[in-house]
């Protein structure tokens, strides 16, 4: 009996502690920004991007064409397969300051730039 009562605490303690850890990354989902691109006719809208530097932050692109891409970037070290009228989100930064280039692997003429800009003093 008394190594379920144990079972049950120790199960509630390790409850508790995943409760705790997750919190922290769920608040700060809520302040990630979010700059959406749109792949139209194999070219990105905008194609330019201004982010703050030093931030992490989302890129959520939706696909209006009926091809698949896949949206990747060397520079900001992710790749994402985007089907057509579908979309999809990357996680990006912190980055420095700098441009940076993002590309459709699929289409090589659908590029776009990405600047992080440091906050002025």
């Amino acid at each position: 009996m008394r190594h379920r009562i144990l079972g049950r605490r120790t199960l509630q303690s390790a409850l508790l502690c995943g409760a705790a850890i997750a919190a922290p990354g769920l608040a700060l989902a809520d302040t990630i920004q979010t700059y959406h691109l749109t792949l139209e006719d194999h070219t990105f809208l905008p194609s330019h991007l201004e982010v703050p530097a030093n931030t992490r932050f989302l890129i959520e692109v939706a696909n209006k064409d009926g091809t698949t891409a896949e949206f990747e970037s060397y520079d900001m070290k992710f790749e994402k397969i985007v089907v057509g009228q579908g979309h999809v989100t990357a996680h990006a930064g912190p980055l420095a300051p700098g441009t940076y280039k993002f590309f459709d692997d699929y289409h090589p003429e659908a590029t776009g730039t990405l600047t992080a800009i440091a906050p002025k003093e």
